[in-house]
Formats: C-alpha cells, structure tokens, sequence
C-alpha cells in the first residue's frame, strides 16, 4: 500500500531532479510577467511549508506563518539541494501516521487562524500544495525556454491530461 511519506518523497524529489538541471542565473531570474516571481522562491516556499511542519520542537502544535525564508535557497542550486536533503532526511524518519490530531497555525486571508488536522491531512495538503508551486514553476520554465523531461511536473494526479489533436 502507497504512504502519504511515498507520495510526499516522490513529489519533492521532482523538485531535485530540476535543481540539478537548473543554472542559478534560471533558478533566481525573476523576469516572468505578470507577478515576476523566480522559480527559487516558489522552490523556498515549497521547502519552508515541510520545514514547518516537520519542526521538532512542534509538540503538536504547527504555525505555518513562521517560516524561515532563508533568501540563499531562492539563489543557489546548492543551498537549495542541501535543504531538500534536511527535509526529505526528516520525513523518512516519521514513524507513524496514525490519525493524531495538530493544531495548525495558518493565514487563509483574514489573520491567523487556529485549524485543527491530522498530521497525515497535513502533509496531504503539504503535497497538493507542492505540486500547484510546480505549475506556476512550470509556467515560468516555458517563458524562460527551459525544457524539463517530467510531463508530469506541475500536474496533480487526478487532473485529465490533455488529448493532442491528431487531425
């Protein structure tokens, strides 16, 4: 049986497997009309909303507002890989995934609210919310010109992919 741990490392292991194809001039270029956003700081994001909720010092309690913003992993390729590895290191080593409840910290657009989740509902939505970054990090990769060879990047799972035309 899959893990939300399987998905979780499957889905940031895309975001690798780009650093390594990415230049840090591409990772940090924020030249991409309309909100002129670089694809490094959607990769921190990403990494910040892990680094969140996988805080040890958490015990039970999740404040995704507090984030560590560390501006090198929006400008370095190397920064960033060394944050991927801490992060995907932390995961392989939760043990369990039972139905434990965390009161998560979180700002939906009206101020910071309390919500309460289980963990595995957490990092469920920590992995949909990756793959919408990879999206709008694949929008910008297609105005950049860069070709990545995922035809997944950037898709959720359950979304139809596009038939071609073959007339």
């Amino acid at each position: 049986m899959k893990s939300i741990i399987q998905s979780t490392l499957i889905t940031l292991q895309k975001s690798k497997s780009l650093l390594t194809l990415l230049s840090d001039d591409t990772l940090s270029d924020k030249s991409v009309s309309p909100y002129y956003s670089s694809i490094g700081s959607h990769i921190r994001h990403i990494y910040d909303f892990y680094d969140c909720i996988l805080n040890e010092k958490n015990n039970g309690y999740i404040d995704l507002t507090e984030r560590k913003r560390i501006a090198s992993i929006e400008n370095c390729c190397d920064s960033a890989l060394e944050y991927f590895n801490v992060l995907t290191e932390k995961i392989k080593t939760i043990k369990t995934l039972g139905g434990e409840k965390v009161l998560v910290m979180d700002d939906l657009g009206t101020g910071k609210i309390e919500i309460e989740y289980t963990f595995s509902a957490l990092l469920a939505q920590a992995n949909s919310h990756t793959i919408h970054h990879y999206a709008i990090i694949s929008y910008i990769l297609d105005r950049l010109g860069v070709a990545i060879e995922d035809p997944d990047f950037g898709y959720n799972p359950s979304t139809p992919k596009p038939v071609p035309n073959l007339n």
